[in-house]
This record gives C-alpha cells, sequence and structure tokens, in this order.
C-alpha cells in the first residue's frame, strides 16, 4: 500500500500539531493540501525530540505548553481525513508517546481516523516486530528513515519493511533549513532504489523551489518541514494558513522562474 504521489516531484509537508494551536494546525493542513501538498505528516509534539532542530523543537515545547497530546493528534487526523479525503496522511512521531497511548490502541485509533502511515524516528527496523505487527493489522504503511551512513544491509531490511514510502534523510544530522542539499542524498536514493519499487522521499534540509526541483532529478517527493514551521511561527494564527499556501505554492516554480 505505497502512498502515492499526484505531483513530480511530490511534496510531503511537516506540521508540528497543536503549533500554534489544534484548530490552526487544521486550518493550515487544509490550505496546504489545496495549494498542492500531497501528503501531510502531522507531527506529535515530543519533550525530547532528539532528532530535530531548534525550530520544531520550538514547536514542540508550544504545542506541549497548550496540551497537545497524541490522542488529540489522532483526532485531528480524523477531522483532516473527514474534509480532506483525497490527501496522503502520516503521522510523524517518537516512540515514546505511541507506547504510552498503547500501541494497540493507537494503531486501531489511527486507522479509524483514516491515516495512512506512521513515522516514528525512534523506531529501529531491527526491533521494531511488534510494531509492524500492529500496524500491519490495522492497515496503517510503516515508514522508515534511511540515512546516509545505513549499511546496506540495513537499507535493504528498512526497504523491505516500509510500505508507504521511504523517508530518504539527505544529510546526517538534525531536522533544520539549509542553504544547499548534499551529494549524500543523490547517492542514498540510488542505494535505496536498489532495494524497493516504493516512492522515495527525500528530506531534512529541503527549503525553497530550487531544492524540490534537484530533488525532482532524484527521488519522488521532496518532504519540507522546517521552513513551514518556522513560517508558521513568524506568522500571525489568522495569517498562517495563507502564508503556508503561498509559500508551497512557490516551491513548484518552474526551473525557467528559477533562473531569473
Amino acid at each position: 500500500m505505497p502512498i502515492r504521489f499526484a505531483h513530480q516531484p511530490g511534496l510531503v509537508v511537516y506540521l508540528t500539531a497543536g503549533d500554534p494551536s489544534l484548530d490552526a494546525t487544521r486550518e493550515i493542513a487544509f490550505a496546504a493540501i489545496d495549494a498542492g501538498a500531497d501528503v501531510i505528516e502531522l507531527g506529535v509534539p515530543f519533550s525530547d525530540p532528539l532528532a530535530d532542530g531548534p525550530i520544531i523543537q520550538r514547536a514542540s515545547e508550544r504545542a506541549l505548553a497548550h496540551g497537545t497530546r497524541l490522542r488529540d493528534v489522532v483526532g485531528l487526523a480524523g477531522e483532516i481525513r473527514t474534509v480532506r479525503p483525497g490527501a496522503g496522511l502520516v503521522i510523524f512521531s517518537y516512540l515514546n508517546p505511541i507506547l504510552r497511548y498503547g500501541l494497540g490502541r493507537f494503531a486501531d485509533d489511527a486507522a479509524a481516523a483514516g491515516v495512512d502511515g506512521v513515522l516514528a524516528t525512534d523506531m529501529i527496523v531491527e526491533e521494531a516486530g511488534e510494531y509492524l505487527a500492529e500496524l500491519e493489522r490495522a492497515g496503517l504503511a510503516p515508514i522508515f528513515l534511511a540515512a546516509p551512513t545505513s549499511p546496506d544491509e540495513r537499507l535493504k531490511s528498512i526497504a523491505a519493511h516500509s510500505k508507504g514510502f521511504v523517508y530518504a534523510i539527505s544529510r546526517t544530522g538534525i531536522t533544520g533549513t539549509r542553504a544547499s542539499l548534499t551529494t549524500d542524498a543523490a547517492a542514498l536514493v540510488k542505494r535505496i532504489r536498489r532495494w524497493t519499487k516504493l516512492p522515495v522521499a527525500v528530506g531534512f534540509g529541503i527549503s525553497n523551489a530550487e531544492h524540490v526541483a534537484q530533488v525532482g532529478e532524484l527521488a519522488d517527493a521532496a518532504v519540507v518541514g522546517s521552513a513551514i514551521v518556522e513560517l508558521i511561527e513568524r506568522s500571525q494564527p489568522d495569517e498562517a494558513p495563507g502564508a503556508v499556501a503561498r509559500f508551497i505554492k512557490g516551491l513548484r516554480l518552474p526551473a525557467a522562474a528559477l533562473a531569473r
């Protein structure tokens, strides 16, 4: 059950759920989908987001301060699915909130909400037996992170156990915007494609139209997170949906426009 991308390249948009509020996240998600986002990743705020840079860390802190919890994110997913039934929908979380919620209960509730897939950033494929079994039982697509430093045997295992798409990390380190993409991304995508026909999405550092165009030459989709979370941080809540929509439309500028 791969997640399909209507555009080439596809756009995966990450939002920290609950920042600045759950209502605002819902409206921003609608605006992002209408502007061309193929998949919405609803980030579950967590108190110790080790894979994330300062932008998403701040967003998590704000969302937690508002009381946002995993159950709220699952409920938000259901609201988005009802109003935008054709959009891809992924819950992006650290493992701890899922375990506290209850793995089986989470899988059932996420599936009932219409979620397509789950990405648990610190769930390593080598220890994912029970996690994979519960997601498969509920019909949810597991998505794993693949890093440039992953050896071939690990990439082969990630490819074998992924169902939605494979998330290729463009570089080592934490999330955050960058001025340019590294050469690691192209090499990693090429290695992943040895093991799977699933779509490959490239993330970590994608922040402008040039990056998206570069990703389109080597992968199926670009994941944009910190740049959008930072834009939301700088915007008034009622202005954030429009700002995000304009930003997403700008990510698809044609190559001729980028060369000017």
